[in-house]
Formats: C-alpha cells, structure tokens, sequence
C-alpha cells in the first residue's frame, strides 16, 4: 500500500471519534442520560478523550513515532486539551449545555492517561526491540 493511502487510513479513527464528540457535545441538554452516579459525565469525558488520543497516536507513522516519542506525547497532549477547549465553547451554544472548566479537566485527564500508558508502553516495545 502506497504511502499516501496508509496516512490516510491512519486518519480515520480520528477523524471518527473527532466527529462523534462533535455530534455528542451539538445534542440538546435534555436529550443526554447519564446514570445518576456523582461523576458520571466526568468519567465520560475522561474516556472519551483518553480515547481521542490513542487515535492520534494511531494517526502517526512509526517513524515518526520513533524520531520523537516525547513532542509526539506533548503535541498529542496539546491537541486533546485544544479540541476539548474547542468542545466546551461549542457546547456553550447548545440549548441546556454549558461549557465547564470541569469536564476540560477530565478531558485533560483522559489524554494525560492515554499518553502515559502509550509512554509506557513504547518503552517497553523499544527495549524489547533492541536487546
């Protein structure tokens, strides 16, 4: 498979889940039901963008994966917190939503658990790879 069509495919999973929160944060207020467990949104969010950032780390080639893990970690960081940035100011237009600086912490906190596992892991996987 040529190069181009491989980074294209590797865009897809982040392209649907960028497109899913979109979809989720444009429902009305009273169209959501959560269970009525404390923290139940918060706990979505952090899935939700833990999520969104193992599909950036699926956006990137291996080579690229590999010339820099630590700006890779810190540009998929950034790009959650943006987005969700992005997601809280458009959730601020939609009757019975609002924007919360609570739900971008969880946001925040998903992405910084995806990005911790996936350093982890890469550690692991490059140590294997060069014994």
């Amino acid at each position: 498979m040529n190069r181009k069509m491989n980074a294209f495919l590797r865009m897809v999973p982040l392209a649907l889940v960028m497109g899913t929160i979109f979809f989720l944060s444009h429902q009305p207020g009273d169209s959501l039901s959560l269970p009525k467990i404390p923290g139940a949104d918060k706990l979505v969010h952090m899935i939700v963008y833990s999520v969104l950032a193992g599909a950036v780390f699926v956006a990137w080639s291996e080579q690229q994966k590999d010339r820099n893990p630590l700006a890779l970690i810190l540009f998929t960081f950034v790009f959650c917190f943006l987005y969700g940035i992005s997601d809280e100011f458009h959730q601020s237009f939609i009757p019975g939503r609002t924007a919360s600086v609570y739900d971008l912490l969880a946001d925040c906190a998903g992405a910084a658990i995806t990005c911790t596992f996936w350093a982890r892991w890469r550690k692991k996987v490059i140590m294997i790879k060069y014994q």
